[in-house]
């Protein structure tokens, strides 16, 4: 039942900026433990950020710490990823997942469909 809709990638050149969004349906969404990953063709999915249910909790990957921003607005079932100062090496498809905890997000088969981020160099 859980529907992810990812939107917002596109291409951007190096130190260029892309706010990510995910609209959720299908679940109760304060409960639910969000996420944001990226896969490039050939190459595992990494978690690159996630945020607690209510809100209170965010955890980053060590290589998107201090320019990537997650948030979460409960009352609309939105999460967004809010992407700075861009390198050629965040250029992969991006993925918004939910669990019912972040310790569990890499568990998880709720997914969106994803949407790409290129950045040029």
């Amino acid at each position: 039942q859980v529907q992810l809709v990812e939107s917002g990638g596109g291409l951007v050149q190096t130190g260029g900026s892309l706010r990510l969004s995910c609209a959720a349906s299908g679940l109760t969404f304060s409960n639910y433990a969000m996420g944001w990953f990226r896969q490039t063709p050939g190459k595992e999915r990494d978690i690159v950020a996630s945020i607690s249910g209510s809100g209170g909790h965010t955890e980053y990957a060590i290589f998107v710490k201090g320019r990537f921003t997650i948030s979460r607005d409960n009352a609309k079932n939105m999460v967004y990823l809010q992407m700075n100062s861009l390198k050629p090496e965040d250029t992969a498809v991006y993925y918004c997942a939910a669990a019912r905890s972040i310790a569990t997000l890499t568990l998880s088969s709720d997914w969106g469909q994803g949407t790409r981020v290129t950045v040029s160099s």
